[in-house]
């Protein structure tokens, strides 16, 4: 596919589906996220790891992929700026975007690869889930576009997926036994509830359980319908190496299969993701490198006087 396909396939899945309410306030690409409570306050606190790595304050901050600005955590980026820029190449992204941040936002349309900025015009930068839409040929100019519009002395922090995340590639195993084992267990309880329906519909009902677990796993696990094309740490690692200063920390080290396949209400959810999270807090950058979605800090030196 080419690069203009690519651009074309990425803007009209958005605009068209991606951005499309769904439930109440709950946009359709929101599907691909684990929305339950029980895994709510872990996916909270890794939204605001994002917090750490911009300056408090500013002018203006750019989100470069900016979406609608769907989460709540994702306003506190810019808080104590002036004004956030919103960049994007959906414009139903911009529209909706408009919805949550009226006058203290900025809307712009355009290519993250070629962005229409002056350089050292933001005090910050964040680009979540974004460069995985891009050719592989414009990944590493979305990084320099990125950086060359950052100020100096300032900070930008930039999400994605891994391909094959090596955790996730050891965690599949295990994965599997427990989504097994947890079917095996509905159809336990089921048979043991009283007022239990006829052999035969339980049956039904049980298989429906089951293939709602599966799309939901299916689908959480990334992008339906359009462009995705991810990294590995190395191959990240030796393309900036020359170009900026970085640091890959770790944003969130499970992915969203795991969390439907492995965490559930009951059965101590929410006691293990505040393991992980604390195993995260503790191994930041070997958790960033081998888990799902690394967050990549890149810092531009302060200009000498």
């Amino acid at each position: 596919m080419s690069d203009q396909n690519i651009k074309k396939n990425v803007r009209e899945f958005y605009d068209r589906v991606g951005w499309q309410m769904v439930s109440g306030e709950i946009y359709q690409n929101a599907e691909y996220e684990d929305l339950r409570p029980v895994s709510s306050a872990y996916i909270h606190k890794c939204h605001l790891r994002i917090n750490r790595h911009l300056a408090p304050k500013g002018d203006f901050l750019l989100d470069a992929g900016s979406g609608p600005v769907q989460y709540p955590e994702y306003l506190t980026y810019s808080a104590g700026y002036q004004a956030r820029v919103c960049m994007d190449i959906s414009i139903v992204a911009m529209q909706e975007a408009a919805k949550r941040l009226g006058e203290k936002g900025r809307y712009v349309v355009a290519d993250i690869a070629h962005l229409p900025f002056k350089s050292d015009a933001f005090d910050g930068i964040v680009s979540l889930h974004t460069i995985h839409h891009v050719s592989m040929e414009d990944k590493i100019p979305a990084y320099e576009e990125l950086y060359r519009v950052l100020k100096p002395g300032r900070k930008m922090a930039i999400v994605n997926g891994w391909t094959n995340a090596p955790l996730m590639v050891r965690l599949k195993p295990f994965m599997n036994s427990m989504k097994r084992f947890h079917n095996w267990w509905l159809r336990k309880v089921m048979k043991q509830a009283p007022a239990e329906p006829e052999p035969k519909e339980q049956a039904v009902q049980v298989q429906a359980v089951e293939e709602a677990s599966e799309k939901e796993v299916a689908q959480k696990n990334g992008p339906a319908g359009t462009y995705v094309q991810k990294l590995t740490a190395e191959w990240l690692t030796d393309a900036l190496a020359e170009k900026m200063p970085f640091d890959i920390l770790v944003w969130r080290s499970v992915n969203v299969a795991f969390l439907r396949s492995v965490i559930y209400p009951g059965w101590g959810g929410k006691f293990w993701l505040k393991v992980i999270y604390g195993l995260e807090e503790i191994f930041p950058r070997w958790l960033g490198r081998i888990g799902q979605y690394p967050l990549v800090v890149v810092s531009k030196p302060a200009t000498k006087i």
